[in-house]
């Protein structure tokens, strides 16, 4: 396999980004891939992992934040051939480094089942006596 390396973006290949929201198992159907750069721009950061050899994203990451005072992790996913190569640590070291650079400390993220290790040894921790929760429209 090729190297891979992380690079903030403010475009990229909404196609691309799409196939890694499925790998992430967060597409449907309904959405609009034309609605992918305004994500990325909307985004406070956003990272591509770019695979050298064939300069396509084989992972990505993004922080949404008022670039003030806190800020949230978001969509971090690899592909699975791509994984245990340490590309997820460098999208999010990546992530934490332009929060960090503006001064943003208040970094939280709601990891998905499973991956609480993964996030636990970059330095993150639970949240005791804070729920997570999510609103559902009534649509």
């Amino acid at each position: 396999m090729s190297s891979v390396r992380i690079a903030l973006v403010h475009s990229w290949d909404p196609q691309e980004i799409v196939l890694l929201y499925r790998a992430g198992g967060w597409w449907k159907d309904e959405y609009d891939p034309a609605e992918i750069p305004g994500l990325i721009r909307g985004s406070f950061a956003f990272a591509v992992a770019v695979e050298e050899e064939s300069g396509r994203a084989v992972g990505m990451g993004r922080v949404i934040s008022d670039g003030v005072s806190d800020a949230y992790i978001q969509d971090l996913v690899v592909l699975p051939e791509y994984r245990n190569r340490n590309v997820g640590t460098g999208l999010l070291e990546a992530l934490l480094g332009a929060c960090r650079a503006a001064g943003i400390s208040w970094i939280a993220l709601i990891a998905e089942p499973g991956s609480g290790q993964f996030y636990t040894a970059l330095g993150f921790s639970p949240m005791e006596g804070h729920i997570p929760l999510i609103y559902r429209s009534e649509s």
